[in-house]
């Protein structure tokens, strides 16, 4: 079964000269003059690199059968992360560099929904909002709050780095937006 670009979704995964392609995002562009074209942004599945790349549009790729599968993420071990399947406790590991930043809003032990590209397990999905515990940042100074704001750095239990409103204590758990990094609320 063969996908077009205008069927290409974010998210989507398409082989382009025998290699997996995820598909980051695209736009679909009409010029004035000329023939219509879709500017992508793709990151290989085998080694997490990321290139722009511009098709026709009406160009035809194989598409991929993914799966997703709800595992639990164990440990990092060197350069991977180890995951274990809960139904009959198969572990699998993918390197991290495939994974780029998504692992900074998992906690170890938590459930995650892996996805197997062509059965390979190739990509971790987070929530699109997770809330963690705050576990050092600076101590807001009195009168901060008052003019109405600012933002200070704040390393949650995971090891992110978020920014937060200049009242958000140590010990207070935080509601991040996964897509974006963005402190949303406190939870």
């Amino acid at each position: 079964m063969s996908v077009s670009t205008n069927q290409f979704r974010n998210g989507s995964h398409i082989e382009i000269d025998g290699k997996i392609w995820k598909i980051i995002e695209f736009q679909h562009v009409k010029p004035g003059k000329g023939g219509a074209f879709v500017r992508t942004k793709l990151r290989r599945i085998e080694d997490g690199a990321v290139i722009d790349k511009t098709f026709r549009a009406g160009e035809k790729f194989r598409s991929v059968r993914t799966e997703s599968k709800k595992m639990q993420y164990l440990y990092d071990q060197g350069d991977s992360v180890v995951f274990m399947d809960n139904q009959d406790y198969d572990q699998i590991e993918i390197p991290s560099a495939v994974l780029g930043d998504t692992m900074q809003w998992v906690l170890p032990n938590s459930e995650v929904e892996v996805l197997f590209v062509d059965e390979q397990p190739s990509d971790v999905t987070v929530p699109s909002a997770v809330e963690m515990k705050v576990t050092q940042t600076d101590p807001g100074l009195k009168g901060d709050t008052a003019s109405g704001g600012g933002n200070k750095p704040a390393t949650l239990e995971s090891g992110a780095v978020v920014q937060v409103p200049l009242f958000i204590e140590e010990g207070e758990t935080v509601r991040v937006d996964t897509r974006t990094g963005e402190y949303v609320s406190r939870a």
